[in-house]
């Protein structure tokens, strides 16, 4: 018992701490909805199992986990497709 209830705050923390580390708009809004489907997904599951509850908080916070990790991929993408385009209307610019 004790030793779920380290793995869900440590699971918690962990997802909160991706959450709050995520500096984009895609990033954050893609662990909200990660941590929403997450946390539906899981407590379905865990209703199956037993407990809706942690089932629940464990998939809401590896949802927010993946979702503002994919999220912060795409806007390190958008970033770097911005800056192509900086460069290439300042070269154009030139001449």
């Amino acid at each position: 018992m004790k030793f779920y209830r380290f793995f869900f705050k440590a699971a918690a923390i962990l997802g909160l701490t991706l959450f709050f580390s995520s500096c984009g708009p895609n990033a954050q809004s893609n662990a909200v909805l990660g941590g929403l489907i997450g946390a539906g997904t899981g407590a379905i599951i865990g209703n199956q199992s037993g407990d809706a509850a942690k089932g629940a908080l464990l998939g809401g916070a590896l949802g927010a986990g993946t979702g503002a990790f994919l999220g912060d991929k795409k806007d390190k993408k958008n970033a770097q497709q911005q800056q192509r385009y900086q460069n290439a209307n300042q070269q154009n610019s030139r001449y």
